[in-house]
C-alpha cells in the first residue's frame, strides 16, 4: 500500500475546509491543533490558506480515557490557547483518525475552557476505523488498514506519512 503525500493533500482539504466555512458561514474561525501531528497538518493548511491566525494547541494527555492503563507520555505539555473558546468557531485539527477517542479527550478539554459556537474537525487521515461516532467534517484521505498497521506522521518541514507494522 502507497500512502499519499501530505503536501499533495493540503490544498483539496485547504479549499474543501474554506467551502465548509463559507457554506456555515464562519467568517473567523480559531485553529486549534493537536499535539503533535495535528499542530504540523495546522500549520501547513494555514501556510496552504495564506492565514496568519494564532493556532491554539491541545495536549489531549490528562483527558484520554486509556491514560490511566498506558501512563503519560514523558514529554506532555500544557495546552496553549490564545484566544477565548466561548461563543468561538473553532477548527480542530489533527493528523490521523482512528478510534476517534483523541477527539472525544480534545473535545472535552475545549468544553472545560468554554462553549464553542461550534466545531469543524479536520483530519488529515481517516483509518476508518472508529470506536466512537465521530467523523471528519474535512479529511485529506481515508485509508483502510489491517490489525496490526499504522500510520505515523513525520515533521514539521516536511510532512511525511510512513505505513508501520506492529511487532506480534
Amino acid at each position: 500500500m502507497s500512502l499519499p503525500n501530505p503536501a499533495e493533500l493540503l490544498p483539496q482539504m485547504a479549499a474543501a475546509l474554506t467551502s465548509h466555512l463559507n457554506k456555515r458561514r464562519i467568517n473567523e474561525p480559531r485553529f486549534i491543533g493537536i499535539r503533535t501531528g495535528g499542530v504540523w497538518v495546522a500549520q501547513a493548511l494555514l501556510e496552504t490558506l495564506g492565514r496568519q491566525d494564532p493556532l491554539g494547541v491541545l495536549d489531549v494527555s490528562f483527558y484520554r480515557d486509556d491514560f490511566t492503563q498506558n501512563g503519560l507520555h514523558p514529554q506532555v505539555q500544557p495546552s496553549e490557547l490564545p484566544f477565548e473558546i466561548e461563543g468561538q468557531h473553532l477548527v480542530l485539527i489533527d493528523d490521523v483518525l482512528m478510534s476517534g477517542r483523541t477527539i472525544r479527550a480534545a473535545l472535552n478539554e475545549l468544553f472545560d475552557y468554554g462553549r464553542p459556537a461550534s466545531v469543524t474537525l479536520v483530519s488529515l487521515l481517516d483509518l476508518d476505523a472508529r470506536e466512537l461516532p465521530i467523523r471528519p467534517d474535512v479529511v485529506g484521505a481515508t485509508l483502510s488498514l489491517t490489525e496490526d498497521q499504522r500510520v505515523k506522521l513525520s515533521g514539521p518541514t516536511p510532512l511525511t506519512l510512513e505505513l508501520q507494522t506492529l511487532a506480534n
